[in-house]
């Protein structure tokens, strides 16, 4: 059976505040903004080059509380550049890291090894994103 991951919802406690961190900081493409009535509205967004969205909002019926998602990937090619993207959107980050002998350590993976590379950050809520670098995926 063939599947794909579509659509992650992120648990924020202040949609405007959410909106402009990933759309407005991160750069993520709006797809939809629904808010029929003031109890309901979700927010879609896309991260550029991404086929999975996320949705955030109010009375999506998540019992999630804000700040519970952890661990998220976003992949790219190039994690220095990620970094510096970051950065330079005014969000805080680790900077490149890789594991050696299991723990991170600052900088990019010395071999650029694919999947070897990360970034973290977090979202105003404290949702956590890891970015991982991947020129070629594995099949």
């Amino acid at each position: 059976m063939d599947c794909a991951l579509e659509v992650v919802i992120v648990p924020v406690s202040d949609v405007e505040r959410a909106y402009e961190f990933y759309a407005g900081r991160l750069g993520f493409r709006v797809d939809s903004d629904f808010h029929p009535h003031e109890g309901f509205r979700a927010v879609q967004v896309t991260p550029p080059g991404s086929a999975c969205s996320i949705v955030f909002g109010k009375g999506l019926g998540s019992t999630a509380a804000p700040g519970s998602l952890q661990g998220c990937h976003l992949v790219v090619a190039d994690i220095v550049k990620a970094a510096d993207e970051l950065t330079s959107a005014g969000i805080e980050n680790s900077g490149p890291q890789h594991f050696a002998e299991g723990v991170l350590t600052p900088g990019p993976d010395p071999r650029n090894a694919d999947y070897g590379s990360f970034v973290f950050f977090s979202d105003p809520d404290g949702n956590s994103w890891a970015v991982q670098q991947v020129v070629t995926h594995a099949r």
